[in-house]
């Protein structure tokens, strides 16, 4: 199982895991403690319970490079366009905006 820690503006907000059924998303405890802390989207709103999909959120999976960058990246790392998961890991690090992506499947 795939793991990735998501930080909003290099603060831990959850983690996104890759399941046998699909996705999971489930906000940090002490992110949600923090009455400061942002939804990390509209469509992930702050909650105590894990969101679960068969599919990658729309949310994170908008993150993925798309045309000319994702070619690069399906070459220059070898993984397939429907890996969904394992582009997100790839690519979004260093995303555009206040959202990273940090790969937690193998924390030391």
């Amino acid at each position: 199982m795939r793991k990735a820690k998501v930080l909003l503006h290099n603060k831990p907000a959850g983690i996104l895991s890759e399941t046998e059924e699909g996705f999971m998303f489930l906000y940090d405890s002490i992110y949600l403690d923090n009455n400061d802390s942002e939804p990390v989207s509209l469509t992930l709103p702050k909650r105590n319970k894990p969101y679960i999909s068969k599919m990658m959120f729309p949310f994170f999976d908008g993150l993925i490079p798309e045309g000319w960058l994702l070619d690069i990246a399906e070459k220059n790392w070898k993984i397939d366009a429907r890996d969904r998961m394992g582009l997100l890991l790839a690519c979004c690090r260093d995303c555009i905006g206040a959202v990273s992506i940090i790969d937690d499947s193998n924390p030391e």
